[in-house]
């Protein structure tokens, strides 16, 4: 009863508390950065003993640490933790009860938070689909309603009748779930709980309380926040009062992340996914522009609420996984207002790289409500300036052009980005790190049999072994189809590089050119045979790897000629370094491409 009675007066409490006035949700002016701290099936590199060793390290640049949700499942071998079921019982895949409070409490004396990945859309039972196990422990009590499995939706998948059949045997026999209708969207591979039952909503609270006040937790990572309406985030949080929560949102379109966090009545960030995915336009195919896209990190209403990331263990192990330029997209996300969050692999890859950008984000002083100065595409690139308290810091990307480093110290520099901080900042924690990356970033050489004519369009492509000994482009833009219908224009074999693999050149013939209705761009290579790479943005000159556009052969992006203003030439086109077409004459300064050539605008 104590717990109970606990509980509820914190309910009554919390219907006074805004989220403004509180620090419940995410901190104002927090300028922390965050780890996952796992992956998928990473049972073995980040069971709780391994990453307690870690602390000491760690805790140098990470505030806050996201762990798997560690309660009980049906088995202790190979559960990342999803489909939990005891949320009082912490034994996991991941180690024991034990060597969990441990961990927590050594980054604790070190001033480092755990969040726990909190599931409590869905549920599984302990003998069958639907008993929830009732559980007691260290005055925390947790008891289900399994006569009519009320806490269930009965929109849940486990009331058609082929699976009524297979779960609702003996003891079952002839019930079924009887809660209310999801108030999300359904999850298939557990039991969807119901968010406006009583007794769901008490044992959550109770759940939350135990994480926070017997075991240690920080804060929540809430998983798959859009299978129930956001008004229960708030109830919980307005209970437990996490300082820190972040809900899974995952969805690309700004307005619906943003409506999620209205709807906890910001009582909790959201992860940026409409972020992640623009880091992927812009570095993997060098859509810089998409940087500029409306997403959280960007708004001074939702930056403190946003958690930006580059990949996490989702879309690591899918086609979301960011492919190229790790190091500058994790230098972009560092350097923005906004809370980063660093994924475990590109820690442990590019782990020099990664503290001396982690450094230099805390010597400039940059929090989740620090002021974007300056958020530009500039030539072949972008430039991002961020205030800071202490400074200000200015990241270039791709090929940046026209920027003046005036007043400013370059601290790190590598594939595709150049950071620098504003010359009365102390670097001195940034010069200091002197550890080495475990990987390098592709170091992918241009072959000198790559050569571009002048006026010629053409693009190359190196090709992985698997492709096999035939290569086709397919072309494309707003307007027109440039290599035909699919698979495209057989590519010509130009050289064979390390590894086996082969480069391809195409080659824009006009003969080739026809009308297309397509309302985007690109270039995709393939063999006609399965094998292809994704949409890709066209640079002429362009140097393609599977995963993406790498580079450009260098007599195709030389400026041959410089004007103050445009000077006419056959082609009444204007493109920007990336192939895009413009709407007329250049009006902003930079490099653009015309009749073949490339010409600078002062």
């Amino acid at each position: 009863m104590r717990k109970i009675y606990t509980t509820l007066l914190l309910f009554v409490a919390s219907l006074t508390i805004s989220a403004e006035d509180s620090n419940v949700g995410w901190p104002a002016n927090y300028d922390g950065v965050m780890l996952q701290g796992f992956y998928w099936n990473s049972y073995t590199d980040t069971n709780w003993a391994n990453l307690q060793s870690q602390a000491d390290e760690l805790s140098q640049f990470f505030n806050l640490i996201w762990v798997p949700q560690s309660g009980r499942c049906e088995n202790l071998t190979n559960q990342m933790g999803y489909t939990d079921i005891w949320w009082l019982d912490h034994r996991s895949a991941f180690g024991t009860e034990e060597q969990l409070r441990s961990m927590i409490e050594k980054f604790n004396e070190k001033n480092v938070g755990i969040i726990e990945d909190v599931v409590i859309n869905h549920k599984n039972g302990s003998t069958s689909w639907c008993d929830f196990p009732n559980e007691s422990k260290n005055g925390y009590t947790l008891t289900w309603d399994n006569t009519d499995f009320s806490g269930i939706c009965k929109t849940d998948e486990c009331n058609t009748e082929k699976n009524l059949k297979e779960w609702a045997t003996g003891a079952y026999s002839g019930k079924k779930a009887t809660g209310a209708n999801d108030t999300g969207d359904d999850f298939p591979g557990a039991r969807d709980l119901d968010h406006t039952n009583a007794t769901v909503q008490q044992n959550i609270k109770t759940y939350l309380d135990f994480l926070l006040k017997d075991l240690g937790y920080t804060g929540f990572r809430y998983d798959m926040v859009k299978g129930y309406a956001p008004q229960y985030t708030q109830l919980y949080n307005n209970s437990a009062k996490p300082t820190y929560s972040v809900g899974e949102y995952w969805d690309g379109d700004k307005a619906k992340v943003t409506a999620w966090i209205d709807g906890t009545g910001k009582t909790s960030a959201a992860f940026d996914f409409p972020l992640k995915y623009r880091i992927n336009d812009a570095f993997s195919n060098s859509h810089w522009e998409k940087l500029n896209d409306a997403v959280l990190a960007t708004d001074a209403n939702y930056a403190r609420y946003a958690v930006t990331f580059v990949d996490n263990h989702d879309t690591y192990r899918d086609d979301n996984a960011l492919k190229n330029n790790i190091c500058a997209a994790n230098a972009f996300i560092l350097t923005m207002p906004g809370t980063p969050c660093l994924f475990l692999p590109h820690w442990k890859d590019y782990k020099g790289t990664l503290k001396r950008l982690i450094a230099a984000r805390k010597a400039v002083g940059i929090n989740n409500q620090s002021t974007i100065l300056e958020s530009t595409v500039k030539g072949a690139g972008y430039v991002l300036k961020v205030q800071g308290t202490m400074g200000v810091a200015m990241l270039m990307l791709g090929g940046s052009t026209g920027v003046s480093t005036s007043g400013f110290q370059l601290v790190a520099e590598g594939r595709k980005y150049k950071l620098y901080v504003s010359d009365g900042v102390d670097v001195s924690a940034v010069t200091a790190i002197t550890d080495t990356d475990a990987k390098s970033e592709a170091t992918t050489t241009i072959p000198s049999d790559c050569t571009v004519s002048e006026g010629e369009i053409c693009a190359f492509f190196e090709a992985p072994v698997s492709f096999g000994s035939t290569v086709y482009c397919y072309r494309w833009d707003e307007n027109y189809q440039y290599t035909g219908s699919w698979p495209g224009v057989k590519c010509t074999k130009v050289c064979t590089v390390g590894g086996g693999k082969s480069v391809y050149k195409w080659t824009f013939k006009e003969s080739e050119k026809k009308s297309h209705s397509a309302t985007n761009e690109g270039i995709i290579f393939n063999n006609n045979s399965g094998k292809q790479t994704g949409d890709m943005v066209f640079l002429n000159g362009g140097y393609y790897l599977e995963d993406g556009l790498w580079d450009s052969v260098s007599s195709a992006t030389d400026i041959l000629s410089v004007k103050g203003t445009a000077t006419q030439t056959q082609d009444d086109n204007w493109y920007d370094l990336n192939g895009r077409k413009l709407s007329g004459e250049p009006s902003a300064k930079g490099v653009y491409l015309k009749g073949g050539k490339k010409y600078l605008f002062k």
